[in-house]
């Protein structure tokens, strides 16, 4: 497929309209109320790589990381005061990848989701046109890797599986890889890709 940034932007110029995986903002808030409201604003980099044949970029989180070790994300974490969504996406990447800020070309937001760890999480959705470079923190990431657009558009591909955790049967979806295991928030935030880029068409 090819990417289309101008209609890409547009579409992701209004999150709220956009189909969402998870439920709406304002239950995610009042989820995270009923929970204490512990939630921490956060923000991942959701970057498109330009190739031919288009990529996103994932990472394999450290296995030595005291939360969500060892698990596929995106490049990101907490916002910092002052910090937007976009600011804290790219200075994550850069922290943890390598990334320069200066190449990512930010296109717009997917609806923000509240992990069942208590993230409030912003998915920041950008272009990366190759050559860049990339250098893995070590103590942060274990591998860099990309999925293919290819297989992200394909409605049969990912799987809805259901299991008891802390006492409650959850859904969640799974993402087929020959090496890693793509579930969790990062999984519910490929699937909302997944419908915008097919709305491209």
């Amino acid at each position: 497929m090819r990417l289309n940034p101008a209609l890409l932007r547009a579409r992701l110029a209004d999150p709220a309209s956009i189909p969402r995986d998870r439920p709406s903002p304002e239950e995610d808030l009042a989820r995270a109320a009923r929970s204490g409201g512990r939630n921490v604003e956060a923000a991942v980099l959701v970057p498109l790589v330009m190739h031919d044949d288009p990529t996103v970029l994932l990472t394999l989180r450290s296995a030595r990381l005291n939360s969500h070790a060892g698990q596929v994300s995106f490049p990101g974490g907490r916002t910092e005061p002052g910090e937007s969504p976009e600011q804290a996406a790219l200075r994550e990447a850069q922290e943890e990848v390598g990334l320069d800020p200066a190449v990512p070309e930010i296109l717009g937001r997917l609806p923000t989701l509240l992990t069942g760890t208590g993230y409030l999480v912003t998915p920041v959705v950008a272009l990366l046109r190759p050559p860049f470079t990339l250098s893995n923190q070590p103590e942060e990431v274990d591998e860099a890797f990309e999925y293919p657009l290819a297989q992200l558009l394909d409605p049969a591909a990912p799987e809805l599986r259901r299991q008891e955790f802390r006492g409650r049967m959850r859904e969640f979806w799974v993402w087929p890889h020959e090496r890693h295991y793509i579930w969790g928030a990062t999984a519910s935030m490929l699937v909302t890709l997944s419908a915008v880029l097919r709305a491209q068409d």
